[in-house]
């Protein structure tokens, strides 16, 4: 059974930095990324990367400040953000996409096979 487990979720302000951590428990995966939801919306893209050869990808509200990795060895995923803004609060996801890679449509959610359980991330003005 595929567990993703994030982590590392919290409380910052306007400007500040979080990393978030996907730590998943077999299998390796073609893709990798994250998405982010708030209340009454749809599930957002954020990043994705081809765990094979490291090509990466990002929403353009993000690109500049936010990075995603892969660590192969401890096929654990992250997410680096900094500079965050009030609108980059939301619960964030770990989505594991197993098969061919992503094409062109990474950011839609039926891509991915397996999902965390989500961590929130609240960003104050």
């Amino acid at each position: 059974q595929v567990q993703l487990v994030e982590s590392g979720g919290g409380s910052v302000q306007a400007g500040g930095s979080l990393r978030l951590a996907c730590a998943a428990s077999k299998y390796t995966f073609s893709n990798m990324a994250w998405f982010r939801q708030i209340p009454e919306a749809a599930r957002e893209g954020v990043a994705v990367i081809w765990t094979d050869g490291g090509s990466t990808r990002y929403t353009d509200s993000v690109k500049g400040r936010f990075t995603i990795s892969h660590d192969n060895a401890k096929n654990t995923l992250r997410l680096e953000m900094n500079s965050l803004k009030p609108e980059d609060t939301a619960i964030y996801y770990c989505a594991a996409r197993r098969g061919a890679p992503v094409g062109g449509n990474w950011s839609d959610r039926s891509s991915y096979n397996y999902w965390g359980q989500g961590t929130q991330v609240t960003v104050s003005s």
